[in-house]
């Protein structure tokens, strides 16, 4: 039985992160500061022998004995980042310091969930792993932008210089139950928008793109990279090639949710993405892994867990 550490695990991702590994039979250490994260994302896993809760800010030091670490500590949705941009960047560089401190005390081997938001607003599409992107260094993204990509900087500065065991995957926009429903991503704003009879909001004209991957599969491909040899550090991306406009999800959820809803529109954020799709063939190649959820299939299964939540 491994002990597994997991850093934001009440979170969306690392609370599904979570029930995964406890189904392959491993010790779960959750670490979460609840900052935008909730309890109830784990409620069902307390009864669990091998699961236990730890309440902590990744921007501390942590002194615990573990074989492997998943550091997904993080605010993801623009609303909860931009809250407070000096924490956010302090949880994506000394979060990562922390971590990968215990993991080189350790020995543990030690995954980063860094994020499509790496290449920013993008000049191609689709966004390949070499490709060193179109970021703003000084934007209302910046915090969380930068945040990520120094602290892939500081992963392979860890593997460079010490031999860390590390895995680096580059997450893209992921959906499915968990989300909060108040975190202004577009896929739970469309449902709790449509469930509500409420105005449905676009950013902009809604031609930007975007992919979606159903968490099921986005986990399948986290634990797929972090079973890999060592000499596998990625970065690897990890999303959904199927490529929609914003506009064309608002269509597709209004319709599943039966809604009478009317689309709004409103003025486009600062450096908002006006591409976002992965090129998954490195995923492909070395995990054997790709997407198997459609987006209606995993769209029906989120809106019933807002319909439960609502």
């Amino acid at each position: 039985m491994k002990k597994i550490l997991v850093t934001g695990g009440a979170g969306f991702l690392g609370s599904h992160l979570c029930q995964r590994l406890l189904k392959n039979n491993n010790h779960i250490l959750c670490l979460d500061n609840y900052y935008s994260s909730s309890k109830k994302n784990i409620i069902n896993l307390l009864d669990f022998k091998n699961f236990e809760i730890i309440r902590h800010d990744v921007t501390f030091p942590l002194y615990v004995e573990v074989d492997e670490i998943y550091n997904l500590a993080c605010p993801a949705s623009p609303i909860h980042y931009q809250k407070d941009p000096v924490q956010t960047m302090k949880v994506n560089v000394l979060g990562a310091v922390n971590m990968l401190g215990l993991a080189k005390r350790t020995k543990a081997k030690i995954f980063q969930a860094s994020t499509s938001e790496i290449y920013g607003d993008p000049k191609i599409s689709p966004q390949h792993e070499k490709y060193w992107g179109n970021v703003n260094p000084i934007g209302i993204r910046s915090c969380y932008d930068e945040g990520k990509r120094a602290a892939e900087t500081l992963f392979f500065d860890y593997n460079h210089q010490y031999k860390t065991k590390i895995k680096v995957a580059r997450i893209f926009n992921t959906y499915g139950p968990n989300m909060a429903k108040d975190d202004g991503r577009v896929v739970s704003n469309f449902i709790v928008q449509c469930l509500n009879n409420k105005p449905i909001t676009i950013y902009g004209d809604g031609r930007q793109t975007r992919s979606f991957c159903y968490v099921s599969d986005l986990i399948n491909g986290i634990i797929k990279l972090m079973g890999t040899s060592n000499n596998i550090l990625g970065p690897i991306n990890l999303g959904n090639t199927e490529e929609y406009t914003i506009k064309e999800i608002a269509s597709i959820i209004k319709d599943l949710t039966n809604s009478r809803s009317k689309i709004i529109f409103k003025k486009l954020p600062m450096d908002d993405p006006t591409h976002r799709k992965p090129d998954i063939n490195l995923a492909k190649k070395i995990l054997k892994w790709e997407p198997s959820v459609n987006l209606k299939e995993g769209l029906i299964e989120t809106i019933k867990y807002f319909e439960k939540l609502i």
